[in-house]
């Protein structure tokens, strides 16, 4: 039994050495690339509109605010000045959104955004997105790279495809920190020891962001004060729950076979819903032993179960907003596909090890 393991573990690390680490090569090859041009986008709406500031920035070969969805999509997340004079209001209405209300009706003139507040003095998502794309488009002519690059076109949200290989979607966010959504306020569950109260405590601090665009909750539904809604995000708190033991290494092994794999029809499966069953097995493995590398083999293995029973239920929770399913508006034949494509590859790593060479 020890031995299978041993072997197992063995060939996940000549995996990641092999296959994760040349995807991710490739993709922070792409980035370089990609951020480039929509850098020079951000500049040309700048120019226009010195509200919408790119926080787009490279920090030791990392850029802040850019999100990795597949090797070809990605998503900037634009961070807005000034929330100041809206109170944040999540009363669970809309799972995974919020809304940002004038804290007083009088101090409507005092805000940057005053144009964007509605007659019931909400900071409308949807204005801000419908302004912003009007300007990415302005810029996307003007900008050094038009040759290169375009809209997005039917869509509310602000997608450029770029040398049609690739799509980023920019998105307007506030940042939170400093409060934490009622929304989330079973986590963490009193019973499970998991992360502990000073990590607890530095993910509250971290806060989470609030993004203007369309919502998992509301496709197909759209009445006006959902419309104005924020999404909620969490990427920071998720990041810093993933920083010790093998969790980090787990999850691009899982992002790989995902990429290379779970590319299915329909679009059942993204690196989120990874990520979101990674920490859902950080809770079921709580202690910091069950995380050394010689137990990659066995949270590999659970994860992928995991995701099967998810996708035979059609149903999987977000991590912090547990009444959002993330699943939500995939076709049942999708996940239902990707149960089936899960099984074989999960049946295949369990079984043979070697297997790893061809996956």
């Amino acid at each position: 039994m020890i031995a299978t393991q041993a072997k197992l573990v063995y060939q996940l690390n000549k995996y990641y050495t092999e296959r994760c680490q040349a995807r991710k090569a490739a993709i922070a090859k792409t980035i370089r690339e990609v951020c480039k041009v929509v850098s020079d986008v951000l500049k040309e709406v700048e120019v226009q509109e010195p509200r919408f500031i790119s926080s787009l920035s490279e920090i030791e070969a990392r850029y802040e605010g850019m999100e990795v969805v597949s090797p070809t999509e990605f998503e900037v997340v634009l961070y807005l000045n000034q929330m100041g004079v809206f109170n944040f209001v999540d009363d669970g209405s809309l799972p995974g959104c919020a809304v940002l209300k004038l804290s007083d009706g009088r101090k409507r003139s005092m805000s940057l955004w005053v144009e964007f507040i509605t007659a019931s003095g909400y900071l409308s998502a949807r204005k801000i997105r419908s302004r912003f794309q009007t300007l990415v488009a302005q810029a996307v002519d003007k900008c050094s790279y038009r040759d290169v690059v375009k809209m997005v076109a039917d869509t509310s949200e602000v997608r450029l495809r770029i040398r049609e290989r690739y799509v980023v979607q920019i998105t307007p966010a506030f940042k939170c920190t400093g409060i934490w959504p009622r929304s989330a306020a079973q986590w963490p569950m009193p019973h499970i020891p998991w992360p502990g109260p000073n990590r607890v405590a530095e993910v509250k601090a971290e806060g989470f962001n609030l993004l203007s665009k369309e919502c998992y909750s509301l496709t197909g539904k759209q009445s006006s004060a959902e419309s104005d809604a924020w999404v909620l995000q969490f990427a920071e708190a998720e990041n810093r729950l993933l920083l010790s033991g093998c969790r980090k290494k787990c999850l691009s092994i899982l992002k790989t076979l995902r990429d290379r794999h779970l590319e299915l029809p329909g679009q059942p499966l993204n690196n989120y819903h990874m990520k979101t069953l990674l920490l859902y097995e950080c809770e079921k493995h709580p202690r910091e032993s069950d995380w050394d590398e010689s137990c990659l083999g066995d949270r590999l293995n659970g994860i992928l179960l995991q995701l099967i029973s998810c996708l035979q239920c059609r149903r999987c929770p977000h991590y912090f907003l547990p009444n959002l399913d993330l699943f939500q508006g995939k076709p049942h034949s999708a996940l239902e596909a990707a149960a089936k494509q899960t099984w074989r590859l999960a049946r295949e790593i369990l079984t043979n090890a070697k297997s790893l060479d061809k996956l």
